[in-house]
């Protein structure tokens, strides 16, 4: 993705945004009929990008929320619509609540890191992790009024936390 695919895609009016949930989920469910899972999507526009979510009753989404599988459905439907718009996407995939659970977990992640600092520790490293991860990872740690700054390249980017 280049410098100006960024620039371009931080001026898509909600109504492009809106047009990638539908086409997103068009693709999604294609996906789920494939497989022969029952689930609801839901649409909507957060933070400048395209929130689409699967959710169902029981467990009928259990093969598909674990985080890893979440991340690969994210960027297969981002490609389907990058491929139908034209336009490089950045919508969020949330299946069965996944995300809401990843964030939880990376608050006991920064939890336990914040214990590192108040043992003495100048600063802690977290362990690499994708680019939205980290995003509420900065969140969560300003939140609580720490510092962080995100290290590496590539799959070994990572974060790390301090003190101001």
């Amino acid at each position: 993705m280049t410098a100006e695919d960024v620039k371009n895609h931080s001026e898509a009016s909600t109504e492009d945004l809106e047009h990638e949930g539908d086409v997103a989920a068009d693709f999604l469910e294609e996906l789920l009929d494939i497989a022969d899972i029952d689930g609801d999507l839901n649409l909507d526009v957060r933070q400048g990008r395209a929130y689409v979510s699967v959710e169902a009753e029981g467990d009928a989404l259990s093969t598909l929320s674990a985080p890893d599988t979440v991340q690969a459905l994210q960027e297969l439907t981002r490609l389907a619509v990058q491929s139908e718009t034209g336009s490089f996407s950045r919508l969020i995939l949330d299946v069965g609540g996944s995300r809401d659970i990843r964030r939880r977990q990376l608050e006991t992640l920064v939890d336990a890191a914040v214990a590192k600092l108040d043992d003495g520790a100048g600063q802690a490293s977290l362990p690499s992790m994708s680019s939205y991860e980290r995003k509420l990872i900065h969140d969560i740690v300003s939140d609580r009024g720490l510092v962080s700054e995100s290290y590496g390249e590539g799959a070994d980017r990572h974060t790390v936390i301090s003190r101001r």
